[in-house]
């Protein structure tokens, strides 16, 4: 009986995985390759959603459709692509939506402070009709957002104590992105912000040029931060999501139903590589404990966090358009108040 039901599911699968290339072969699709960019490798999530995604599409389009992903920043560094990609050279991108800051103001909004409560809350509203209009916006500039994908919160690190309190930031030359909300939000936590690539990081910290700066546990391993820093302290002051950006001139060559196939694959990659993330961001925090002191931040002082850096909310939600800002901040409520 056990052997015959075998039997019934493997025709079932062989079946749908038949249904599938007749699909395609039906549908108005092309033979194509498509390269796609990130600055991570193999193992971590944002490579291997992208890796997810590539999969996804060969499935959909019955294997005419080839996504080779190329990690490690082999095509160039973030902002190299998002220029390459305008251009029409560089077909798809992963990365850090603020850094989308200077091809759109709308982008930066994901990036103010302590503006979800948690990755399931981050991820419904990046989903919702708000999440899609910050995407929208970078159309006009030859960008399209097919999706978020997750890296995880950032929290404090650095050499000198743990952050236990406000006051313990006093002093510290804190790392921050190249972009004006990190830069505002760690000056309002009492850091000393310095605006340095990340790339540069490992060695500025090595070389005591900062103190630290700020990091999701996956950067903490992948990025070897752990190995130049005594003191992780988790206070989740910024969710960062991450892009998943095509060409506007690729999306343009598209067909119809290649455009339906690869925003189906967006969104499953996108679920996929959520779980991911959740999972290999605990785990990166297990490994962490083996070089670095991990403290949690109490809910009274990242409240006391959260007031101080009330003044940067405001002033940028005004800055980068301050109707979608009310529009994020009311998909916020409505998500908080459907979980309770």
């Amino acid at each position: 009986m056990v052997k015959a039901m075998k039997g019934v599911f493997a025709a079932m699968a062989a079946c749908g995985l038949m249904l599938s290339a007749v699909t395609a072969n039906a549908a108005d699709i092309k033979d194509r390759t498509l390269r796609i960019a990130c600055a991570a490798t193999p193992g971590n999530p944002q490579y291997d959603g992208a890796q997810k995604f590539s999969e996804l599409v060969a499935q959909k389009s019955g294997g005419k459709i080839k996504v080779k992903v190329f990690g490690g920043a082999t095509l160039g560094k973030d902002l190299q692509v998002v220029s390459a990609m305008q251009g029409g050279i560089v077909d798809m991108g992963v990365m850090n939506t603020n850094l989308l800051v200077g091809v759109t103001k709308e982008a930066g909004l994901l990036d103010l402070p302590f503006l979800f409560d948690s990755e399931k809350e981050a991820y419904a509203v990046l989903d919702s009709a708000v999440g899609k209009k910050i995407h929208a916006a970078l159309e006009p500039k030859g960008l399209i957002g097919l999706g978020y994908f997750d890296m995880g919160y950032y929290n404090l690190h650095n050499s000198k104590r743990p952050i236990t309190k406000l006051e313990d930031m006093q002093g510290l030359k804190m790392r921050v992105t190249e972009t004006p909300i990190s830069i505002e939000t760690m000056a309002a936590l009492g850091g000393n912000p310095v605006p340095i690539p990340y790339s540069e990081l490992y060695t500025v910290l090595e070389q005591n040029v900062v103190d630290g700066g700020g990091q999701p546990p996956l950067n903490m391993i992948f990025g070897k931060i752990g190995e130049v820093q005594k003191f992780y302290s988790i206070n989740k002051y910024s969710f960062t999501p991450q892009s998943l950006l095509l060409s506007k001139k690729t999306w343009e060559k598209l067909s119809a139903d290649e455009k339906n196939l690869m925003q189906e694959a967006a969104k499953e990659a996108a679920d996929a590589q959520r779980q991911m993330s959740l999972k290999k961001s605990a785990e990166s925090l297990v490994e962490l404990k083996r070089t670095t002191k991990i403290n949690e931040v109490s809910p009274a002082e990242i409240a006391r966090m959260k007031e101080k850096t009330k003044p940067v909310v405001e002033k940028f939600a005004k800055e980068y358009n301050e109707a979608l800002a009310k529009e994020l901040f009311a998909e916020i409520a409505k998500v908080r108040k459907a979980k309770n």
